[in-house]
């Protein structure tokens, strides 16, 4: 359920610094938005997978952190990124 080396390439050159910019929050915030979706369609159908439901509400929570960090010191890229994903 990880994300291929073609997904995480892609979403660095949309979202990173440079090329091999793994780190920041940005990148951090896009990759965790991808794997949740990844884990939500496996959660719909299989429902009693608990060890994935906790990896999955960690990840929300993982990502809710970065997110309110990114609000902290960066108000409008934390605008952008919520837009361009959707997020509430």
């Amino acid at each position: 359920m990880a994300l291929t080396k073609e997904q995480m390439v892609d979403i660095v050159k949309e979202y990173g610094r440079d090329t091999k910019d793994t780190g920041s929050s940005e990148v951090q915030i896009v990759a965790l938005t991808s794997k949740i979706k990844i884990l939500t369609e496996h959660m719909k159908k299989n429902h009693k997978d608990f060890a994935s439901r906790l990896g999955l509400l960690k990840m929300v929570a993982q990502r809710r952190k970065l997110l309110n960090y990114l609000q902290r010191e960066d108000a409008q890229k934390y605008k952008e990124i919520k837009a361009k994903l959707g997020l509430k």
